[in-house]
């Protein structure tokens, strides 16, 4: 009776440690189904809808708070509207001279905003070229098409600029050379026979 009260014993033990590592696992296994089963689809989608109207009401806001900014920039560079209506000929000139000064000044700004713009980009493109050089990644042009028979017509050209015989010829001024009209040619002071009046 001993052997069998020991052997209940050791297999209620058994029986003991069997429970606790089936307890173990259970508690292993649900909390992996917890962690695992935590976004389901249901609430992926519900998490996708908040986060659209979230990004809607953010986006809203923003084009709300640029359109506002816009507003307050163009109210500050152009002023309020005025009233011509009611106005008479001499408020009328001086509102016409104020909106024609801002306009001028709009345009010289406007001129020295390119301009620094122009030089801006100037100076990205030499640093980028920089940039490159120092690499060692040269940007390779774009090659354009050149007809052969179009550089070889210039050539020709320039060949008989250099043949130009007129260029060539010397200046004579010795009188043996000249014809003999050009000697008989009548002075200023006379007439000829035809103006002359008989």
């Amino acid at each position: 009776m001993a052997d069998d009260e020991e052997k209940k014993r050791k297999q209620a033990e058994i029986e003991r440690k069997r429970a606790e590592v089936r307890a173990r696992m259970e508690e292993a296994s649900k909390a992996k189904k917890a962690k695992k089963g935590f976004m389901t689809p249901e609430r992926k989608k519900k998490l996708r809808l908040l986060l659209r109207k979230k990004a809607a009401e953010e986006l809203k806001k923003e084009q709300e708070r640029k359109a506002a900014e816009r507003r307050r920039i163009i109210e500050e560079r152009c002023g309020k509207p005025k009233l011509i209506d009611e106005a008479n000929e001499a408020e009328l000139q001086t509102i016409c001279k104020s909106y024609h000064e801002k306009i001028a000044k709009l345009e010289g700004d406007k001129y020295d905003l390119e301009v620094i713009e122009r030089i801006k980009a100037q100076e990205i493109s030499e640093l980028n070229s920089q940039v490159n050089d120092l690499r060692g990644k040269f940007v390779k042009p774009t090659l354009k098409k050149v007809s052969k028979y179009e550089n070889k017509f210039a050539k020709l050209q320039k060949k008989a600029a250099e043949f130009n015989f007129r260029n060539q010829l010397k200046v004579v001024k010795k009188k043996e050379f000249t014809l003999e009209e050009e000697d008989k040619e009548p002075k200023k002071s006379e007439k000829a026979e035809w103006q002359t009046k008989k």
